[in-house]
């Protein structure tokens, strides 16, 4: 592409070559073609005046389009849809006189909309499904491991690192049945007239509606849906939309979720996103490990949630049986959404494959705060040696506020010592160190990562045969 014009960065660095192909212009129009070849070939077997050898001669110039005669036509005409048909019938003469035959143009734009929008919702599910079984590994990996729990981003009770990614694992699963949900319900339009109302139809089959309703039923099937909308005007419901994009949303919400706490701990450098040899983290500071996938994971998850917007927007705005103030949002806002959160995927995938754990600084963090942590268990332990309750909560509490005043200024406080110089408060320093082991304080971390990664083991075990239902289901 030409350097002196814009080019989106969505298709220039961050999504795939998939995706990318399922939103370009070649895979819409193919579309458009495979939609007109599906109504004339139901017409012809519901007995109108479509022949065979019609059909066929549509069907051997699908993915020959002529662009520039296209758009030659449009620039005349100015009306996407009628230029298509116009270079579709230059192709095959012998059918352009029954290509949309009592159709309208949302047939075409709509129907191809749905069939491409499924099918990058059956790749996102792909790549959603790879995320949640990493993370399910990874959590599985680090069950046991006891790491500094945070509320407020103060140090709170332990928990340990698997119970932590379990977090974000169940975050993605349930992206992952409300992506299913979306998916379940979606519907084509089907052919169904210039206001829902199937009129041009029932005057082309003479009053027959059950012969339109099979004609519509034909024409889901080939593309593998089960059926049409109930009900629609000349387009599908724009609430389609808004499902579909609030489905996309989630899923970024879920991923700036990992990546910003990622990035958080990355500062403490607990852990770490991968960083190859050659990585430059910084052009000035060579010493630099920036967060920069996390943090671009974020960058773009906060775009597609802002993106996600415009549909309820669209939706809400719509008049009567249609308007086309849809028409330039949805061309920009529904494909952008699909490629960033292509994007977020892959880059979240890619995170959690590589993610380090740096167990020495999890374990120190642990160890610097787990005499604070561990002073409730000192306080009943204190008392049931015959301890008086009031008396030992205040000797913690001011050996606490030393040893937070001596942290303060930099000084390595021992909290544990200071509570065992003073002799009412009946322990010993090694009796209260022999207390102070941090697996005695993650509670049931490792038996909940354990049992919450074993319920999703059908969903992680459908990952490595996706690839081949996608060659078998997706149409593209």
């Amino acid at each position: 592409m030409s350097k002196d014009v814009y080019e989106s960065p969505l298709a220039s660095r961050y999504a795939s070559e998939y995706m990318l192909k399922l939103f370009s212009a070649d895979t819409r129009y193919t579309t458009w073609r495979r939609l007109w070849v599906a109504l004339a070939r139901a017409e012809n077997e519901l007995g109108l005046p479509v022949t065979g050898e019609q059909v066929r001669e549509l069907e051997e110039h699908v993915s020959d389009i002529d662009y520039e005669e296209a758009e030659k036509r449009e620039k005349e005409v100015r009306h996407d849809v009628m230029a298509h048909i116009y270079a579709y019938g230059k192709a095959a003469p012998g059918a352009a006189g029954i290509i949309h035959l009592g159709a309208t143009s949302c047939y075409v734009t709509d129907n191809a909309d749905i069939i491409i929008y499924r099918d990058a919702m059956k790749y996102i599910r792909y790549e959603l499904t790879g995320v949640i079984k990493e993370l399910a590994d990874f959590a599985l990996k680090y069950k046991d491991m006891p790491a500094l729990g945070y509320t407020h981003y103060q140090p709170a009770q332990p928990v340990t690192v698997g119970k932590r990614a379990a977090l974000w694992l169940q975050d993605f699963a349930a992206d992952l049945e409300e992506l299913d949900f979306t998916l379940g319900r979606l519907k084509m339009l089907g052919c169904r007239g210039t206001t829902g109302t199937e009129a041009s139809f029932m005057e082309l089959f003479g009053g027959d509606g059950t012969k339109i309703d099979r004609m519509n039923e034909m024409i889901c099937g080939e593309f593998g849906f089960d059926g049409c909308f109930d009900v629609c005007g000349q387009t599908y419901p724009r609430k389609t939309d808004s499902s579909i994009l609030n489905t996309l949303s989630g899923i970024a919400q879920s991923a700036y979720k990992f990546a910003n706490d990622v990035r958080l701990l990355q500062h403490d450098r607990q852990v770490e996103e991968p960083f190859e040899d050659s990585q430059i983290g910084s052009s000035a500071m060579a010493y630099k490990r920036n967060p920069m996938r996390c943090e671009r994971i974020c960058s773009l998850a906060r775009y597609i949630i802002s993106d996600a917007m415009n549909a309820p927007a669209t939706a809400s705005a719509q008049w009567l049986e249609r308007t086309l103030d849809d028409s330039a949002n949805r061309r920009i806002s529904v494909p952008e959404a699909f490629l960033c959160a292509d994007a977020v995927l892959r880059l979240v995938m890619n995170v959690a494959e590589g993610l380090k754990v740096n167990e020495k600084i999890v374990a120190k963090a642990v160890r610097d705060y787990l005499p604070f942590i561990a002073t409730e268990n000192l306080l009943m332990e204190a008392v049931k040696r015959g301890g008086d309750r009031q008396k030992v909560h205040e000797m913690i509490r001011r050996a606490s506020m030393e040893a937070t005043a001596q942290m303060k200024v930099g000084r390595e406080p021992d909290l544990i010592h200071a509570l065992a110089a003073n002799p009412e408060f009946g322990m010993t320093e090694e009796e209260m160190k022999a207390l102070l082991e941090p697996e005695r304080f993650t509670g049931r971390c490792a038996e909940q990562v354990e049992n919450y990664v074993k319920k999703l083991a059908p969903v992680t075990a459908q990952y490595e045969e996706f690839e081949k239902e996608l060659e078998k289901e997706i149409s593209v």
